[in-house]
C-alpha cells in the first residue's frame, strides 16, 4: 500500500475525517454535515468524538465517510492507537483507494496517523497455514492520500518520512519478538543485525562464543550454560557521514531469546510469554537501523549480548560466583535474574571500548517494574537530571512513557554479597527494580550520562492482534525522539 500527500481538494476512495470531541463538536458536526450533504442532526444525535469510536455515513455522491473520534486532547499515541484500531477493524472492508482529511490539524499528526495505519495491517498468525488473502487495502494496489494544506506540506512530509522508517523497522522487530524459540535463537538476531547493517550502511560486529571466552565476557557466558545454543554479542554501530566529532551515543540491550529462569526454574503458567524477553535487544536494534535509515547526524552504537536462559547440568546454579567482562565478581543467588547479569557484560563492553558521551541501556528486566508502575510506564532510573529530563520529554511526545525512580546509594545493600563484589538478587519481595538498576550501576562504572529503562511491562501487552500479551515494539519510537532532540540541542 502506497502512501502520499495532497495539498489538491480532489479525494479519491471513500474518506476518513478525524474529529477531536471539544466543547464545540456541535458545530463542528455542523460545519461536517453541510459539507458531507447531512443531516446535522444525526451526526449531533449519532457521535460523540469518544477515542475510536467510528461513525459511517454516505453522502448524495454515495461517497462512504468515517467519522473517527480522537477523544480529547489526543497526543501523538493517542492517534496511533486509534487509527491502528481502525484499520485492523475494518481492514477486510476497506476499498483499495481511501483518503483521510488531516487539513484541520496539524502537520506532525502525520507520523501517528502513518504509524497507526501500517500498525493496522500487523498480522499476529506468523505460522497459520491456512490463512485468507490479505485485505485489498493493504496489497501492492491500496493507495491512501493524506489531505493536508500546503502550509502543513513541508512538515508533514518530514512525518511522514520519518513514520514510514520507524514503521517498517517496528514491524520486523514485533516479528522477532512474537517468534518462539522454535523458530529464533541468539544467531536470529545478529544474521537480522548483519542483513540490516549492509542494507543500511552500518557496520556490525558478531562476537561469537569462542570470542567471548578469548575475551572473557564471563557474564554472558554464565547465563548461556544450561543451553545448546550458544550465545553472541551482537556490536551495530552507526557513523554519520560528514560529521565531525559528533555525539557518541551507546545503547545496551537485553537479548535473551527465551527465559526459562534457569535452575531457579520459572512457574509453567506464563512461561512461553518469556520468547519476549529480547525486548530491550528489538528497541536497540531497531533504533540503530531506523537512525541509519534516517541518516541522524549522531553517532550511535547499540550492543545486544544475546542468549539463551535454559537448564541442564551444565547451568549456573544458585551461589555460584562468576566473572564480568569488567573484572567484578558475581554471585548468583538466583538465575532468574539472569537479565541483569548479560548486561553488566554489555555495559562493561561498552563502557570499555567506546566511551560513549551518553549510554542508555533498556530491559524486560523485573516484575516488581511491573507491581510499581503497571503497564503504564516503565521504569527509569539514572542519577543525571539533564538526562532524566530528556527522555522524559521524548516519552511524553510520543507517549512511551518513562517514570523515574530513586537510585539512591541506601539500596546498595540489596547487592551487597559475602563472597563476591556484588550479588544479582537481593532476595527481597520489594524494590527488585531499583536493586537490579543499583546492580547494573556498578558496570556503568560511574559513567555520569547512564540511564536504565527498565521495560517489562511496556514490551509485551494487550493488543486488538490477539488474544494474549504480544509484542509492542516498544523503546524505538522513545530513542529516536531522543536521538533527534540530542541533535537539535547539538546544532544551537
Amino acid at each position: 500500500m502506497n502512501i502520499t500527500l495532497n495539498t489538491q481538494t480532489a479525494l479519491t476512495g471513500d474518506l476518513i475525517i478525524p474529529v477531536v470531541q471539544t466543547d464545540t463538536l456541535a458545530g463542528q458536526l455542523v460545519n461536517l454535515a453541510r459539507k458531507l450533504g447531512l443531516s446535522a442532526a444525526v451526526l449531533q444525535r449519532d457521535f460523540d468524538a469518544d477515542a475510536k469510536e467510528v461513525l459511517a455515513v454516505y453522502g448524495p455522491n454515495e461517497q462512504k465517510t468515517y467519522l473517527l473520534g480522537l477523544g480529547a486532547n489526543p497526543q501523538e499515541m493517542d492517534w496511533l492507537r486509534v487509527f491502528r484500531k481502525f484499520f485492523f477493524d475494518q481492514k477486510s472492508k476497506l476499498p483499495v483507494q481511501l483518503s483521510i482529511d488531516l487539513t484541520a490539524f496539524d502537520g506532525n499528526a502525520i507520523e501517528g496517523v502513518v504509524l497507526g495505519v501500517r500498525g493496522g495491517d500487523y498480522d499476529l498468525k506468523l505460522y497459520q497455514t491456512d490463512k485468507a488473502e490479505g485485505p485489498v487495502f493493504f496489497s501492492d494496489a491500496g493507495k491512501l492520500t493524506l489531505q493536508v494544506t500546503t502550509e502543513q506540506q513541508t512538515v508533514a512530509h518530514e512525518a511522514l518520512i520519518r513514520a514510514e522508517a520507524i514503521s517498517q523497522t517496528q514491524r520486523q522487530m514485533l516479528d522477532l519478538m512474537n517468534a518462539p524459540a522454535s523458530h529464533k535463537n541468539p544467531q536470529t538476531l545478529a544474521d537480522w543485525t548483519v542483513a540490516s547493517g549492509a542494507q543500511y550502511g552500518y557496520t556490525v560486529t558478531i562476537l561469537d562464543k569462542a570470542e567471548l571466552e578469548r575475551q572473557k565476557l564471563g557474564a554472558l557466558l554464565s547465563v548461556s550454560q544450561g543451553s545448546d545454543v550458544p550465545p553472541v554479542l551482537i556490536i551495530a554501530e552507526y557513523i554519520p557521514e560528514g560529521i565531525d566529532n559528533p555525539r557518541k551515543v551507546g545503547l545496551v540491550g537485553k537479548g535473551v531469546t527465551f527465559d526459562t529462569g534457569g535452575v531457579s526454574i520459572k512457574s509453567s503458567a506464563s512461561m512461553h510469554l518469556m520468547k519476549s524477553d529480547m525486548g530491550g535487544a528489538a528497541a536497540v536494534l531497531g533504533t540503530v537501523e531506523v537512525a541509519a535509515k534516517l541518516k541522524l547526524p549522531i553517532h550511535i552504537i547499540g550492543i545486544v549480548p544475546a542468549t539463551e536462559n535454559s537448564t541442564d547440568g551444565r547451568s549456573t546454579k544458585p551461589g555460584d560466583v562468576v566473572t564480568a567482562y569488567s573484572g567484578k565478581t558475581i554471585e548468583v543467588i538466583d538465575t532468574d535474574a539472569e537479565g541483569r547479569v548479560i548486561l553488566a557484560d554489555g555495559l562493561g563492553y561498552m563502557v570499555r571500548n567506546y566511551q560513549p558521551d551518553v549510554l542508555i541501556d533498556l530491559a524486560t528486566l523485573t516484575g516488581n517494574v511491573i507491581a510499581a508502575l503497571g503497564y503504564h510506564a516503565a521504569g527509569m532510573f539514572t542519577q543525571n537530571d539533564d538526562l532524566a529530563a530528556q527522555l522524559t520529554q521524548a516519552a511524553n511526545q510520543t507517549g512511551e512513557h518513562v517514570w523515574r525512580l530513586p537510585l539512591w546509594d541506601v539500596y546498595r545493600e540489596d547487592i551487597k554479597s559475602d563472597v563476591a563484589d556484588l550479588k544479582n538478587y537481593s532476595g527481597k519481595p520489594i524494590a527488585g527494580a531499583i536493586s537490579a538498576a543499583k546492580f547494573l550501576e556498578v558496570f556503568s562504572e560511574k559513567h555520569p550520562a547512564w540511564a536504565h529503562l527498565d521495560i517489562a511491562g511496556m514490551a509485551f501487552a494487550d493488543t486488538e492482534f490477539g488474544s494474549q500479551k504480544n509484542a509492542t515494539g516498544f523503546g524505538i519510537r522513545l530513542l529516536i525522539a531522543y536521538l533527534q532532540m540530542v541533535v537539535s540541542k547539538t546544532r544551537e
